[in-house]
């Protein structure tokens, strides 16, 4: 679709290596962003057991996360809490750009072009401010020494 919308106006010669650059580049999009959610996000996927049936209520799983929170120590929840502030702190001390492009994609959960629109730049530009965005974060986060 991008082949035909972009670029049909190029000599059919033309088009070949174009569409293997946009396969190419989608791929790698793709990629990116698993490899970003994997590791910045919870998947709903990790909540259910493996010996279910199909059979998955998320409100279920959460009741029963809420139970495991209610026994763990003190000490535990005020670490993630410091955790969180920590990694709120790093978000907020973003340069803007960097900040909304981050919190778009990651949060909000908008595609690249989406996000371009909402910012009104190019995809690149995106593209661009999210993996400094990202490198930033883990930057600040691993100077007050937290990992993964």
């Amino acid at each position: 679709m991008k082949l035909a919308e972009h670029y049909g106006f190029k000599p059919a010669t033309e088009l070949p290596m174009l569409f293997q650059r946009i396969l190419s580049n989608c791929t790698l999009d793709f990629f990116r962003r698993q490899k970003v959610r994997q590791s910045l996000f919870t998947n709903l996927g990790d909540f259910q057991s493996e010996g279910t049936d199909g059979d998955f209520d998320l409100l279920e799983a959460l009741h029963f996360a809420d139970d495991l929170n209610q026994t763990e120590s003190a000490e535990t929840t005020t670490e993630r809490a410091q955790i969180l502030l920590a990694i709120e702190a790093a978000i907020q001390e973003l340069p803007g750009r960097q900040r909304e492009a981050f919190l778009l994609r990651y949060w909000e959960e908008l595609d690249v072009a989406e996000t371009a629109s909402a910012m009104g730049c190019s995809v690149g530009s995106v593209k661009t401010h999210c993996s400094r965005a990202v490198a930033a974060l883990a930057s600040a986060l691993r100077e007050k020494g937290i990992r993964p």
